[in-house]
């Protein structure tokens, strides 16, 4: 199929496509025009890929998975996926550990906000009645 047809089949768009292709996630080979042409199961491919994106992954981490996504859902069981799903998983609680982190950060910054409002509230209203 043609990298149109597969675009539609998939919703990702033709530069998407060829992205994935530079990255080495899919392959193509060229008519005689040129023109690209996809294996048959390139659309799910291409699902694979969104879902391992969509998953939080990097190009290079899907580029070692995706021999073992195939044949179905989920990943064939090898000792190379599970050390990377358990780094996956340990990079997300990383990243989420990071962002409560933060979150605290913007709550302390919020509550002196607050209470700089108030203390600015107070001083005004104790210079309208002095006045």
């Amino acid at each position: 199929m043609r990298i149109g047809e597969l675009s539609r089949r998939t919703g990702v768009s033709p530069r998407l496509l060829r992205y994935y292709e530079e990255q080495g996630l899919l392959r193509s080979e060229r008519d005689t025009n040129g023109y690209r042409r996809y294996h048959p199961d390139a659309a799910e491919r291409v699902g694979r890929i969104r879902e391992f994106l969509d998953a939080g992954m990097t190009t290079e981490t899907i580029r070692t998975l995706l021999p073992c996504a195939q044949g179905g859902p989920g990943l064939q069981t090898c000792t190379h996926t599970v050390r990377v799903l358990d780094d996956e998983l340990a990079r997300v609680d990383e990243e989420m550990a990071e962002l409560r982190r933060r979150k605290e950060a913007l709550l302390g910054v919020t509550e002196a906000m607050d209470a700089r409002r108030r203390e600015d509230e107070a001083l005004a209203g104790a210079a309208l009645k002095s006045a």
